[in-house]
């Protein structure tokens, strides 16, 4: 699949010109993919220059929904990008399990060590992640095992922010131009709550229910036994009308929450690190 780079600025074709040099001279690249925006531009980009150079493996673990899980998987079918599904356990880290604010690191380390090793495996060289600039600007603990492991960042050698990568992905015509941003359901967790598996699969089926209803940019927060709702300020008005209110509550508390609220502030990525900030 080519890509028309005169319907870019120029700005923009220099950026991804310079992205696929940067991945060329790799000569052979996996990429760990999630199936969001970020590492479906970098695996069709990495699969364009390399060809079966060029690979997509996804580590799995409780903290991913089915339904992420299912669209990457249906994303490298459409395209025949080889894809390699390896399952990984970061419950077995104690800073993971009870949600340190490094959490993140550990969890990262342990998928990119095992991707790594398949790569090696299948004679491919280097291991890709798909972090953009504009991640440079949040509290990031993964990043740390990204440079440890020596984990490349191809977008951030391009110098390719979100809105880049969007603009870039609509010219190539991928479906994941306009997918909402996604974190592991483990950001869900308030820090210093035990992470379990029984609480992922609440969380996991409450936001599939929100997305069932419309609301495609949603998180749930939980908080012990309390679920926080937060959906762009303009569908607070909606998620809140008696219809839906009551729907979401019933499901919430069948799933086992105890309480169940909306924020009123509305959604924010990474809300959950204002705790960290509040603690300094």
């Amino acid at each position: 699949m080519g890509i028309e780079k005169e319907s870019l600025s120029t700005e923009l074709q220099d950026k991804l010109t310079r992205l696929e040099e940067y991945i060329r001279g790799l000569g052979s690249l996996a990429v760990g993919f999630s199936g969001g925006v970020d590492s479906s531009l970098l695996l069709v980009v990495a699969a364009n220059v390399l060809g079966d150079k060029a690979m997509a493996i996804t580590g799995v673990d409780a903290s991913i929904p089915e339904r992420e899980l299912k669209e990457a998987k249906e994303f490298c079918k459409e395209r025949e990008i080889r894809h390699i599904i390896c399952k990984v356990n970061p419950m077995k880290e104690e800073s993971y399990r009870h949600n340190s604010p490094d959490r993140c690191y550990f969890c990262k380390h342990g998928i990119f060590t095992e991707i790594k090793k398949i790569a090696a495996e299948n004679g491919i060289e280097y291991v890709a992640e798909g972090s953009n600039m504009d991640d440079l600007g949040d509290y990031r603990p993964g990043l740390k095992a990204v440079e440890e492991l020596s984990v490349k960042s191809p977008l951030r050698e391009a110098g390719l922010t979100k809105q880049d990568i969007r603009e870039i992905s609509k010219a190539l015509g991928l479906p994941t131009w306009s997918k909402p941003a996604y974190a592991c359901l483990a950001s869900r967790f308030v820090y210093g709550e035990e992470i379990t598996e029984e609480k992922l699969r609440m969380l996991d089926q409450a936001e599939q229910f929100l997305i069932e209803h419309g609301f495609l940019e949603e998180r749930v927060r939980i908080h012990g036994n309390i679920a926080r709702i937060e959906v762009p300020a303009k569908d607070i008005e909606r998620l809140a009308s008696e219809e839906i209110r009551e729907a979401v509550y019933e499901k919430f508390k069948a799933l086992g929450f105890m309480f169940v609220t909306i924020d009123m502030k509305g959604y924010k990525m990474g809300s959950m690190n204002a705790t960290l900030q509040k603690a300094k």
